[in-house]
């Protein structure tokens, strides 16, 4: 029997095409590369954020070389509460005599005649702790730069071991930069403040889990070159 070409066309099953049998698993394939991509930065700020807290909850001061002071924000040649705390942290730690030399670290805007590692020298020496025992870190920029500045100080002053304060929250990055510069380095959280809105604590974290994960990333990228 002769069937019309008609009849072959229609025998065809409607809307099902090479390309319509090739998408579907190219479909799924995409889905779950994003799936995974998703869980992966779910479990990368879990991580992260667990190692926050671990450093935040740990208080690891012992005897040591030196007691380094994180730099925070100063008003004109005073220290802000946040880096007053930290001084007062560090100040406790010297006055128990944990270690015989404190290291203030952290610079200023150019246009500011003060720094933050300044501040932190004049606030110290107003509390009773001499010039002699000080070293203060004026041009530092940031974390990063100040964890460098102190490995410089660190190795010209051959200082073994150091006693970093800061806050809780900012030590896990701190103690990361500083392991990578190959300074041994215990982490003394200040007390926290009372009153921290949930708003404040959560934006904390947020930024402690970014720029963790971006010099992370720059390292990465480092170790290609």
């Amino acid at each position: 029997m002769i069937v019309p070409e008609t009849n072959l066309r229609s025998a065809k099953r409607p809307g099902v095409t090479a390309s319509g049998r090739l998408g579907k698993p190219a479909s799924r394939i995409a889905w779950a590369v994003a799936g995974a991509v998703v869980l992966a930065a779910v479990g990368w700020v879990v991580w992260v954020d667990r190692q926050i807290h671990y450093f935040a909850d740990r208080n690891e001061a012992r005897p040591a070389n030196a007691i380094a002071v994180f730099g925070a924000a100063e008003y004109d040649g005073r220290p802000s509460p946040v880096l007053r705390a930290r001084l007062d942290h560090a100040l406790a730690l010297y006055q128990e005599k944990i270690a015989p030399l404190v290291i203030t670290l952290g610079g200023g805007d150019p246009a500011d005649r003060h720094s933050e590692g300044g501040v932190g020298h004049d606030y110290l020496m107003a509390h009773g702790v001499p010039d002699a025992a000080i070293i203060a870190e004026t041009t530092s920029d940031n974390t990063e730069e100040s964890a460098k500045r102190l490995a410089v100080i660190a190795r010209a002053n051959h200082l073994n071991d150091i006693v970093v304060v800061s806050d809780g929250t900012h030590l896990f990055r701190v103690h990361a930069l500083c392991s990578a510069m190959g300074l041994n380095v215990f982490t003394s959280p200040r007390p926290e403040a009372k009153g921290l809105s949930q708003w404040d604590a959560v934006q904390r974290m947020a930024h402690e889990i970014l720029s963790y994960t971006w010099w992370r990333v720059r390292q990465g990228f480092s170790s290609r070159d």
